[in-house]
């Protein structure tokens, strides 16, 4: 019986990774999963409910998934992908503890009577209340005492004093450039049709885990999970179904990880 190793892309479907995965083994999940046949991936389908199935297993109590999603135009209408995987996640007994949003500074221009798309969700899958919470701060213009208002269910003001502290959480948009040259400068990844910023990475990996977590990629892509995570002293699995994106992504790796990343 195989057994599973860290550090290690798996050139499989990621249900037959997570097939030899421990029960609640993983820390975090951090992917972007192939939707709506937006680009093509080499023709490989997605067996959505299997995945949520086996993610609730191999994932902790505390554990967070970031899913990276977006849906595309159909027939005059967005498909709403995004909505019905997340419900299905709820379904499925994971919170949707957050919905954050990866907004694009430079996206691509679009044609139509419809404004440019700028955004993907980044939705926050929790099992149960999340373990760890590093949040980014900025600094607050303010600080000292000040007067909290809250509307109370009859309407009413409330006023109470509070300490305002010199540093606050930052929203639930992230801002990233992409491209050439600003996603990664590893010129390889762009050999994949769709990777997201290392920023992006860097910050869901900060915030939801700690030195020593897993975390699993299932869709790993062009590598973007496995360097975020292996520069961040993260243990890290990736599945990778299709051979070129995998050949891709242990060559943007090699410099980093000095072992045999590539398992067929």
């Amino acid at each position: 019986m195989r057994k599973i190793e860290y550090n290690r892309i798996y050139n499989e479907n990621c249900i037959d990774t997570m097939a030899i995965m421990q029960k609640e083994s993983v820390d975090m999940v951090l992917t972007s999963p192939p939707y709506d046949d937006l680009r093509n991936y080499n023709s490989y389908d997605l067996p959505f409910e299997k995945i949520v199935t086996e993610l609730f297993r191999i994932i902790k109590k505390g554990g967070i998934i970031i899913w990276v999603v977006g849906d595309k135009t159909e027939n005059g209408s967005e498909t709403g992908t995004s909505f019905k995987q997340a419900l299905y996640f709820k379904e499925m007994g994971f919170n949707i503890h957050d919905t954050m949003i990866y907004y694009k500074n430079n996206p691509m221009p679009t044609t139509g009577n419809r404004y440019h798309q700028h955004f993907e969700y980044m939705f926050a899958f929790s099992k149960s209340a999340p373990k760890t919470f590093n949040p980014n701060t900025e600094l607050t213009k303010y600080n000292g005492l000040a007067n909290m208002k809250n509307r109370g269910k009859e309407g009413t003001l409330n006023y109470k004093k509070v300490e305002r502290t010199k540093e606050k959480k930052v929203g639930n948009v992230f801002f990233y450039s992409i491209g050439g040259g600003i996603s990664t400068k590893d010129k390889i990844a762009y050999k994949h049709p769709a990777i997201f910023p290392e920023k992006l990475a860097y910050d869901q990996i900060k915030t939801w885990t700690n030195e020593g977590d897993l975390i699993y990629d299932p869709f790993m892509g062009s590598g973007t999970t496995a360097k975020v995570a292996h520069l961040l002293n993260r243990k890290w699995i990736g599945s990778e179904i299709s051979l070129e994106y995998t050949k891709i992504a242990k060559e943007r790796l090699k410099e980093y990880v000095k072992q045999n990343l590539f398992t067929l």
